[in-house]
């Protein structure tokens, strides 16, 4: 069924309404309902909008504070599920605008004897920022960034990241920090520096695993205590929240998160126990990634509530999985 959007503002009384008469069917909400959202936003419009009479609305700027509108730059294969293919539908379904860019298009993942495909160059993803910019769409709530594969394009990332802050200083970025697990590095070396000096002191969230926080903290996490220090590490290098999202502990599969709401303050950590399932999957990370995003945005002074939700999303279609 075809969606169709009708958009009336009263811009005088200082407050902007939203009529939305019919949405997408992803968000099924009533025939007719009414959205509220701040003066900013049309403050927002009226200032960056050169042909203001011709710019297409962007719902999300008017969805309640809880979702938002995400840039989500990941990988992308045509067979399998990782990368944009895990994020973007499930952000989508918690009421999310997103817009996958994709660093690379493969036919299937890298764990395949052979692969084809192509790679994203930081010039060509500048040059799709260059054309949101020119249409005044560069307007997000969220930066989610995943795999990447060269030094180049992470340091893209970054102009990035100043970019959409320029226009929205109140962005948050999520990051999760794609190196490498169970002791292997799958990108060059050469990013792990990129992402420990310069990616983190950037980063609102990060989202490591168990190898990924050791590279960036050069602290070996051998306990839940010891994960638990990592995160305090990375907080006084950058983010406020987080989430070590897989550190095996003789045998038991924990999450330690740590959110830490003033510099200098100490933060609030808690652990997860998450039940192992006799299986392999790829995307997991990915998938895990964007639901914390999710979550934490619409909890965002819990981040306890926004994991345990996120796991057991994760872990809900994991159990779906193997049961087809």
């Amino acid at each position: 069924m075809k969606s169709v959007i009708v958009i009336g503002m009263n811009v005088d009384a200082g407050v902007g309404w939203l009529n939305v008469e019919h949405c997408s069917m992803l968000l099924k909400p009533p025939l007719s309902l009414n959205f509220r959202f701040s003066p900013q936003t049309s403050i927002f419009r009226a200032r960056n909008s050169r042909n203001s009479r011709m710019a297409p609305p962007i719902l999300s700027l008017a969805l309640p504070s809880n979702t938002g509108r995400v840039l989500s730059i990941q990988s992308h294969t045509v067979q399998g599920y990782v990368g944009n293919k895990s994020a973007v539908f499930p952000l989508q379904l918690l009421g999310y605008d997103v817009d996958p860019i994709n660093s690379v298009q493969f036919s299937n993942h890298t764990g395949y004897p052979t692969f084809k495909g192509q790679v994203l160059n930081g010039q060509q993803l500048w040059d799709l920022i260059e054309g949101l910019e020119g249409n005044d769409l560069l307007f997000y709530t969220h930066l989610l960034t995943g795999y990447i594969g060269s030094e180049s394009f992470l340091n893209t990332v970054l102009q990035v990241v100043s970019k959409l802050r320029s226009t929205n200083p109140g962005l948050s970025y999520v990051c999760d920090p794609v190196m490498g697990d169970e002791g292997k590095l799958y990108v060059p070396q050469e990013l792990v520096s990129v992402y420990r000096e310069k990616v983190v002191p950037v980063a609102s969230m990060l989202t490591p695993n168990q190898f990924e926080a050791e590279l960036l903290t050069g602290f070996r996490i051998q306990s839940e205590g010891h994960g638990q220090e990592a995160c305090r590490l990375l907080h006084a290098a950058g983010p406020s929240k987080v989430i070590i999202t897989s550190i095996n502990i003789d045998g038991i599969l924990l999450l330690i998160g740590s959110h830490q709401k003033e510099k200098g303050e100490p933060p609030r950590q808690f652990k997860i126990v998450i039940p192992k399932i006799p299986a392999y999957f790829t995307g997991t990370g990915d998938l895990m990634t964007a639901l914390l995003l999710g979550w934490s945005n619409k909890y965002p002074d819990n981040l306890e509530i926004a994991a345990e939700l996120a796991v057991s999303s994760l872990q809900v279609f994991i159990f779906l999985m193997c049961a087809i």
